[in-house]
């Protein structure tokens, strides 16, 4: 069977299981197995696939049909122009967390070898591209999750990057270090919303989906405790969940912050915010 016809065939596969975007997932699954451009697949009537890459496809797509996110069966996901690596133990780096992490290189832009926490550390993408980005800091990343601490360690490894890692629930096992900068992306779901998520969502870690009853559970936690963990003129740096910038903010003012700001994400809606401890 030619690329074309294969791609095409998955793609309705997809399309009846109610996968998003089936030409491109099929595309790209396809590119994964044979090493070439997923456009050029889509166009080649010509090359005649081997049995091997045709099974070896089928049964990539089979997980797909079943909702596995695309990034867990290709093993990798892009962020700030690196490629981490990911699996079930770690949440899928999205898009509008690069816009945190250009928020955040704004402000250490103006700090000479800053000291920096990535909490809630997930794949490790934040401290990561941090720390490429400044290599005189001192970057530190922590997690929950020991086996989220693996995964980041991993794609520590691979992409270079001298990462201090702790595990620690929130600031619980922190050692006695002020940061200039503190970035979370942190699990901010209401809990009775979990299990009505898109299902490639639901294949994802829960410990770093759900944020307890209302949502709010780890802002709390976070505005509360990580002034003893700043600099003066230290800034917290946070994803926010839909609909949750106002309160978040007052958490922020009632802890002690000041200059306490909010951005929007692609879709124009308020899911970043940044407070500087006084």
């Amino acid at each position: 069977m030619n690329p074309r016809d294969l791609i095409r065939d998955a793609a309705e596969d997809f399309r009846r299981a109610g996968v998003p975007d089936p030409e491109y997932d099929s595309a790209i699954l396809l590119s994964h197995l044979c090493g070439r451009p997923p456009l050029s697949l889509r166009l080649d009537t010509d090359t005649e696939l081997d049995e091997d890459t045709v099974h070896l496809f089928r049964k990539l797509c089979g997980r797909r049909i079943k909702r596995e996110p695309l990034q867990y069966i290709l093993e990798e996901a892009p962020f700030c122009g690196f490629l981490f690596y990911v699996d079930p133990r770690v949440l899928i780096p999205r898009p509008e967390t690069e816009l945190l992490y250009e928020w955040a290189v704004e402000s250490l832009s103006q700090v000479l070898q800053p000291c920096v926490l990535d909490l809630c550390c997930g794949s490790g993408c934040l401290a990561i591209s941090l720390k490429r980005r400044f290599p005189s800091a001192s970057v530190w990343a922590s997690d929950i999750s020991g086996g989220a601490l693996d995964v980041a360690k991993q794609n520590a490894s691979r992409l270079d990057a001298d990462i201090c890692f702790v595990q620690s629930d929130l600031f619980s096992s922190l050692p006695d270090v002020r940061f200039n900068l503190i970035v979370c992306n942190p699990p901010y779901i209401p809990a009775s919303e979990c299990h009505s998520l898109q299902p490639e969502v639901m294949r994802e870690p829960m410990i770093a989906l759900d944020g307890g009853d209302d949502g709010m559970a780890f802002y709390r936690r976070i505005c509360r405790e990580s002034p003893h963990f700043l600099t003066a003129g230290g800034s917290l740096f946070m994803e926010l969940g839909d609909g949750e910038s106002d309160d978040v903010s007052v958490l922020m003012r009632e802890s002690g912050f000041s200059s306490v700001e909010i951005r929007n994400d692609y879709q124009l809606l308020p899911r970043m915010i940044r407070g500087i401890i006084t």
